[in-house]
């Protein structure tokens, strides 16, 4: 949704755009983010070519950008030399180069790197990145904020690979599965169980199952298809337009019993290596919280450390504002080691040691289930291609064990 706003900057000068949040409230810590101070700010119907085009960096690409800037800055390079040799090096990637072009531009004109990478159409990027730079460019931190910013999105990116990788084989076990079930029940089971049909002989209870899920699936596969389908795609359209629907879902997943833990693990583990990488950037605490709090993908968690953020901006400490708040429970641990850094004003090391502990953690809970997960896989496979074996053996069993003549 994008908003239309109108105020000043922190300089005095007046600023007016839109920009795009979810809601009113996000949007408006958005602004504070950039600190403009808006005098309106309102939903808006405009629609732009830009909204269309523009998409968000993905992080392998992120992470290139911020290391290959910083090797370049640190041998002594200008931003618009560092930039102009990227733009060189990767002139076939159309996009990219495109996005380099751009920043390459704005520079030329007399802008910081941080008002080209915020001002320019063609990647979205995140907000916590944009500021740090923003204050890395004032602090001289440059080269060492674009490391750590590589460092975590490769870090992050390498992730989901690795939970990819290790996910594929049972997808595909899966898969599997349910494809050869549904070949034998569609096309096999009938045609051997009905020769048993012909002799007039009473089927055992499992065949006459197993025929009527065949007989189910060739009567109404177009229907169950095309009902599987809408409800996927209609999830999916919930999940991302409705905030109250997906914050509904995102709390459910916290409560699972593996999976909640690991979600958290991941999203309190991400949270925290943010915010201690951006007060070691030189970021206010009340700053640095209220960005890496823009970093949350689960709803539940994202609208809680919303609510304490805005008491962080009033003085509060955050892991006060947290227990006052509101959602989804935290892990007793991470509240324990930020209040404890709050206490010792060592938080980005304590949160740095945190977000360490909760990646060792995942990583260990992530290899024992899918230990587990491989294993339940064939057994399930087992299960079903022996009740199906079972429904068209039986049959024979009975009629050679019937009575003899």
């Amino acid at each position: 949704m994008l908003f239309k706003y109108k105020g000043v900057d922190k300089t005095g000068k007046s600023a007016k755009g839109t920009i795009s949040a979810n809601t009113i409230e996000e949007a408006k810590q958005k602004l504070r983010a950039q600190s403009i101070y808006y005098e309106s700010l309102a939903p808006t119907q405009k629609l732009s070519m830009e909204a269309f085009s523009k998409r968000q960096m993905p992080g392998p690409l992120l992470s290139n950008f911020a290391r290959e800037l910083s090797s370049y800055l640190k041998s002594g390079m200008t931003a618009l030399t560092a930039i102009k040799l990227l733009e060189n090096q990767h002139r076939d990637e159309k996009r990219y180069s495109d996005f380099l072009d751009a920043i390459k531009t704005m520079i030329e004109e007399g802008q910081s790197l941080y008002k080209a990478l915020a001002g320019q159409k063609i990647y979205t990027m995140p907000d916590f990145f944009l500021q740090s730079i923003n204050v890395a460019g004032q602090s001289g931190k440059m080269v060492e904020v674009l490391i750590n910013m590589g460092n975590f999105f490769s870090a992050q990116s390498k992730i989901k690979k690795q939970v990819g990788n290790a996910m594929a084989y049972p997808i595909f076990i899966f898969v599997v599965a349910i494809g050869m079930s549904g070949f034998l029940i569609t096309f096999v089971v009938p045609k051997i169980t009905g020769i048993f049909k012909d002799t007039g002989q009473e089927l055992p209870p499992i065949t006459q199952f197993v025929l009527g899920a065949s007989d189910f699936l060739i009567a109404h596969y177009l229907a169950i298809l095309i009902g599987f389908t809408t409800l996927i795609i209609s999830f999916k359209i919930a999940y991302s337009k409705s905030i109250a629907f997906r914050k509904g879902v995102d709390n459910i997943m916290l409560k699972l019993p593996i999976m909640g833990t690991l979600i958290q693990n991941y999203e309190l583990g991400r949270f925290s290596y943010i915010l201690s990488l951006m007060l070691d950037s030189g970021v206010s605490y009340a700053q640095a919280v209220q960005l890496a709090s823009t970093t949350f993908n689960n709803r539940a968690l994202k609208e809680r450390f919303d609510n304490a953020a805005q008491k962080v901006l009033e003085g509060n400490k955050l892991s006060s504002a947290l227990q006052l708040s509101k959602g989804a429970e935290l892990k007793r641990n991470f509240m324990q080691a930020l209040a404890l850094g709050e206490e010792s004003s060592e938080v980005a090391s304590i949160l740095g040691n945190i977000s360490l502990l909760y990646q060792e953690e995942n990583e260990d809970r992530l290899k024992l289930m899918l230990s587990l997960l491989e294993p339940f896989m064939m057994l399930f496979i087992g299960l079903i291609v022996g009740v199906i074996v079972a429904a068209m053996l039986l049959p024979i069993f009975s009629m050679s064990l019937g009575p003899q003549t």
